[in-house]
C-alpha cells in the first residue's frame, strides 16, 4: 500500500492519523436542556414546539433583521451560492465555514460543549455521528420548511432533513481503457494487475469515503457471494479479518492502494487525458462533472458485481441556540430550491446562471449526474438518468455509529502493515 505524506512518482498521497478523527468515544454527553435552550426552541417553534404552521413572510422579515446566516459545511460548493443568496435576500449576509465532514462535526461539538453557540446551519454527511452525536444529543434540530413537506418523501426528512443524496462510484480513464470498463466485479481491483492502480480519498479525513467503505463492510454475505462468482471458490479470510466486507478493505490496502487527500485531485489524476496506465478512482460520482470543467476523460462503471453505487446522504439542520434562527430557516428553504420547480420543469445549463440558478437556488451547485435532490418533484440533471439505472446500497446510520470506529481502527491497523 502506498501511504506516505509525500509525493511518490506522479501520485500525491497523504498519511492518515488517528488524531484528526473525532470518534464517538471522544465526545462528551449532550448538555442538559437549559431554560435558555428551551426558550429558544419555543420562540422559534423548533423541536417539540414545532406545530407545522409558518408565516413565511414574517420569517423572512425577521431573518433580514437578524442580518446574517452562519454555516458550517462539509462542502465547499455552498460558497458558490453566496452572491445569489444575498441578492435574493438583501440584508442577509451568508458566512460560510468550509470544514469537511469530520471537522464540521468536531467543531460543532467542541464549541457547544464549551457553551459557545456560534453557528446557525450545520450541513454535513457522516450519518452515524450526525444522527447519534448531534441530533440525538440535542446539538442540532431538524427543520423542514412547511411549504416543502409534501415535496419531500418521509425518508428524506425524518429524522433529519437530507440536503442531497450523493454516491461513491468507480471511475476509469477512457483513454487508458479503450475497450470500456476494465472490470465487471469489484474484487478484480484486489488482483495483481491493479497493484498501485486504484486510488481513494483518505477515509480517515473523509466522511463520505468512510461511509462508502462502511456500505461494503455492511454487506459481507453479498461481498462473499460476488467473490465466489468471480473465482468459483469460497473466500479465505486473512488473520483477524472478521468477514468478506473487511477482507475486501484489507486486500485493497495490501494491493498498494493510493490514498489521496483531495477527492477532486483524485478524479483529475485518474481522468487526465493522454495516460496509458491511469488509476481507477473510487470517488464521488459528482466529480464526473470535471470532464466538462477540467477536460477529464473519466467514465463511470455502471454495472459492477455486486454493486456499482454506494449512496450517502448529506444532511442540513439548525444548530442549538443558533444566533440567527430565522435566517437559518430561510437558508434551509433556499437550499431546497424554488417551489416553482416541478418534475416537468426544463432546467438547462449552465445551472449556476440566470433562470436556471433562480429555479434551482441552493440545488444549483449539486445539480449534476452524481447528486439527487431530496425532493420528489425535481427533474434529474442532464446525464443524471444513470442514477436510477445503477444498483446501489445506502449506508446505514446505525451501522456507521456502531461499526464506524471498528472500521477506522481496522483501516489504521491494516494500513500500517
Amino acid at each position: 500500500m502506498t501511504f506516505l505524506s509525500t509525493k511518490i512518482g506522479s501520485k500525491i498521497i497523504t498519511a492518515a492519523t488517528a488524531g484528526i478523527i473525532a470518534t464517538a468515544a471522544s465526545f462528551s454527553f449532550a448538555q442538559e436542556m437549559t431554560p435558555e435552550t428551551d426558550a429558544w426552541l419555543k420562540a422559534n417553534k423548533l423541536g417539540s414546539y414545532s406545530d407545522g404552521a409558518e408565516d413565511w413572510d414574517a420569517i423572512v422579515k425577521a431573518a433580514t433583521a437578524e442580518g446574517e446566516v452562519i454555516i458550517y459545511s462539509a462542502s465547499g460548493r455552498i460558497a458558490k451560492l453566496k452572491d445569489h443568496f444575498e441578492a435574493l435576500y438583501p440584508g442577509i449576509t451568508m458566512t460560510l465555514f468550509d470544514l469537511g465532514s469530520v471537522k464540521t462535526i468536531e467543531k460543532t461539538v467542541r464549541e457547544q460543549d464549551a457553551g459557545i453557540y456560534a453557528v446557525d446551519v450545520v450541513s454535513t454527511g457522516n450519518s452515524g455521528q450526525v444522527i447519534n452525536e448531534l441530533l440525538n444529543k440535542g446539538r442540532i434540530y431538524n427543520y423542514v420548511p412547511a411549504h416543502y413537506i409534501d415535496r419531500i418523501p418521509v425518508e428524506n426528512r425524518d429524522p433529519l432533513l437530507i440536503r442531497v443524496n450523493e454516491a461513491l462510484v468507480f471511475f476509469y480513464n477512457t483513454e487508458s481503457f479503450t475497450d470500456g470498463p476494465p472490470i465487471s466485479n469489484v474484487w478484480e481491483l484486489t488482483q495483481d494487475r491493479f497493484n498501485g492502480r486504484v486510488g481513494i480519498k483518505d477515509p480517515m479525513a473523509s466522511g463520505s469515503t468512510l461511509m462508502g467503505l462502511a456500505s461494503l463492510v455492511q454487506h459481507p454475505v453479498e461481498m462473499a457471494a460476488a467473490y465466489k462468482r468471480m473465482t468459483g471458490e469460497d473466500i479465505v479470510l486473512g488473520d483477524g479479518v472478521p468477514d468478506a466486507g473487511y477482507e475486501f478493505v484489507a486486500r485493497m490496502l495490501a494491493n498498494d492502494l493510493v490514498i489521496f487527500k483531495s477527492g477532486s485531485k483524485l478524479a483529475d489524476a485518474a481522468g487526465k487525458a493522454g495516460q496509458d496506465d491511469a488509476l481507477i478512482a473510487f470517488t464521488n460520482m459528482t466529480y464526473i462533472s470535471r470532464n466538462e470543467s477540467k477536460g477529464n476523460v473519466n467514465a463511470i462503471m455502471q454495472e459492477l458485481d455486486p454493486i456499482s453505487k454506494l449512496v450517502y446522504p448529506t444532511f442540513t439542520s439548525i444548530a442549538r441556540e443558533a444566533p440567527h434562527p430565522n435566517a437559518a430557516k430561510v437558508f434551509t428553504a433556499y437550499l431546497l430550491g424554488s417551489t416553482d420547480i416541478n418534475i416537468n420543469t426544463k432546467i438547462t445549463k449552465p445551472y449556476l446562471e440566470g433562470e436556471s440558478f433562480d429555479l434551482l437556488q441552493g440545488l444549483a451547485p449539486y445539480h449534476d449526474a452524481g447528486s439527487v435532490s431530496p425532493r420528489s418533484d425535481v427533474p434529474l440533471p442532464e446525464g443524471g438518468e444513470i442514477w436510477g439505472e445503477m444498483e446501489g446500497w445506502v449506508v446505514s446510520d446505525q451501522f456507521m455509529w456502531t461499526q464506524g470506529p471498528k472500521l477506522r481502527d481496522f483501516w489504521l491497523i491494516q494500513s500500517s502493515q
